[in-house]
């Protein structure tokens, strides 16, 4: 059997489903506005189809920095509205996914000469409460020296004038995907991972869409009424969409919370750009930085910059903490695709969204933060049933509970899911997982959390052998594969040699490090 033989027939899957009639909307682009456009389109009776090129989340939807927030410093920019619209949503995924938006109290230090004063944020925190509104989880306030560092033990005193209080909360991002895409399924979408879009061509009143199945090569011809564009940083590389985007590139590193043992997350803040420190379980959750990006859109580098700045950063405001490469768990890489401005500092560009229609029936969906999700897809399928004239039912996502119940509801949370042959059988057979990231990434982030995650992901391939039916040459190419994915996501430190891990997980001394154009995040 030859290994591309060694996948489960793809003839039967849910692709060949969407040729079966015309779909009143095809979503092109599996993160989570995808994900949200298809659920809220299929809940109001619209028939709803969904194609992903890679696996679902496997673009920015997996590589934020996991946090649900109405943003202090678009407050402290004036974005007053764009604060608010994030915090109503925020409201929203505490209600309808309580278990993907953990409460998480910030402290934000304040110093002498930082550009953020102690007053001024004061003000700040108790404007984004009564933006915020009730229930998130508590209220803001203002402590002096000696109580800020009680409560963030070896950060540095020097400058310091004490700190802020305000809450947001703790995501699991590419879980929110698949949970929204499960949902959408739930109520009659059909989504498919592993496809892409080859070309689209208006067709009278439709577009007809051509479409590849990337693991069987098989083509496929669906036509739908209306099309949306949600790829993420690809938008502006379909040749139907007249969006324009400007590319910034985030990057996150994860260290063992006994290097920096915070219970509270910690902003650290010097001039425009800020830095959290997120505490996730056993982990701590460094980043992000903020510039601009024009590499390749698969897999963005994690350069030797990258973590130097992090790492500077953070040993300045704990001094005792002496992190270096060698504390690095994992790293992610993540591109914030945003409305294009030419001008100004990356991190001044507009977190705002813009929903057009470029064609009749194709719109593009574009910038936006992870927290207004939500609101992203109702206004597109507003406009969508607009266009339609459909007798669709009102928006119902603000209020309908992402997940209902069922067996491998406790799969999905926070923290990563405990390790399991049954696990990943419903990550296969449920899920859609094809490859073997597809499993340690995206679906448990073992790959990150875990410092033995190379001898897990052995188990894991054997066990996703047995469910579809690879033979002993595939599991060692999915092995493969997956090494070279956790080799290239590894620090671009020379004393690294990608692949090999000591006795405790950690990466051993040699001299074969991988250069800084070959990094890729996970």
């Amino acid at each position: 059997m030859t290994l591309s033989q060694s996948h489960p027939d793809r003839s039967n899957a849910p692709l060949s489903q969407l040729e079966e009639r015309p779909l009143d909307v095809l979503v092109i682009g599996g993160g989570i506005v995808g994900a949200g456009v298809a659920r809220d389109a299929a809940m109001r009776g619209l028939r709803t189809g969904l194609v992903e090129q890679h696996d679902f989340a496997s673009g920015t939807s997996s590589r934020s920095s996991r946090l649900l927030h109405g943003g202090m410093r678009y407050l402290a920019q004036g974005r007053v509205g764009l604060v608010r619209e994030a915090s109503k949503e925020k409201t929203v995924l505490r209600r309808i996914a309580p278990h993907l938006a953990q409460p998480l109290e910030f402290i934000f230090p304040t110093r002498k000469s930082s550009g953020w004063p102690r007053w001024k944020l004061g003000v700040g925190v108790k404007i984004y409460d009564w933006l915020c509104g009730v229930g998130q989880g508590g209220g803001s306030g203002s402590m002096g020296v000696t109580e800020a560092l009680r409560r963030v033990p070896g950060l540095d005193a020097d400058r310091l004038t004490g700190a802020v209080r305000y809450h947001d909360a703790l995501t699991n991002d590419a879980r929110l995907v698949l949970d929204t895409l499960n949902s959408a399924k739930k109520y009659g979408a059909i989504a498919c991972n592993y496809v892409r879009l080859v070309d689209a061509k208006q067709d009278g009143d439709a577009w007809r869409c051509e479409l590849e199945d990337v693991i069987s090569k098989s083509k496929h011809v669906v036509r739908a009424r209306s099309v949306v564009n949600a790829t993420g940083p690809w938008s502006d590389r379909i040749p139907q969409s007249s969006t324009s985007l400007r590319l910034t590139k985030g990057v996150h590193l994860v260290i063992d919370r006994s290097r920096l043992n915070v219970a509270d997350a910690v902003v650290l803040a010097e001039g425009s750009r800020i830095l959290f420190v997120i505490p996730w379980g056993e982990r701590i959750i460094l980043g992000t930085t903020d510039t601009d990006y024009r590499g390749p859109l698969e897999n963005p580098s994690c350069d030797d910059e990258d973590v130097a700045y992090i790492l500077e950063v953070v040993n300045g405001a704990f001094p005792k903490a002496k992190l270096d490469p060698t504390d690095v768990v994992s790293t992610w890489s993540g591109l914030r695709p945003l409305v294009a401005d030419p001008n100004g500092n990356p991190s001044d560009i507009s977190r705002r969204h813009k929903i057009s229609m470029s064609h009749p029936g194709w719109w593009d969906v574009t910038g936006g933060k992870l927290t207004t999700y939500r609101l992203m897809a109702e206004e597109t399928v507003d406009a969508i049933a607009k266009h339609l004239r459909a007798a669709a039912t009102p928006c119902r996502t603000a209020t309908t509970p992402l997940v209902e119940g069922g067996a491998f509801a406790s799969l999905s949370g926070i923290l990563p899911p405990p390790v399991s042959a049954a696990a990943v059988s419903y990550f296969c057979l449920a899920e859609g997982a094809c490859h073997l990231d597809d499993v340690m990434i995206r679906r448990t982030s073992w790959r990150h959390y875990h410092h033995n995650q190379l001898e897990l992901a052995e188990n894991v391939a054997r066990w996703m052998a047995a469910e579809l039916g690879w033979n002993d040459a595939h599991v060692e190419s999915e092995l493969q594969r997956y090494r070279r994915l956790t080799g290239a996501a590894e620090l671009p430190a020379p004393h690294i040699l990608a692949g090999h891990v000591n006795g405790n997980g950690h990466a051993v001394a040699g001299s074969h490090a991988p250069q800084p154009s070959s990094l890729a995040s996970g």
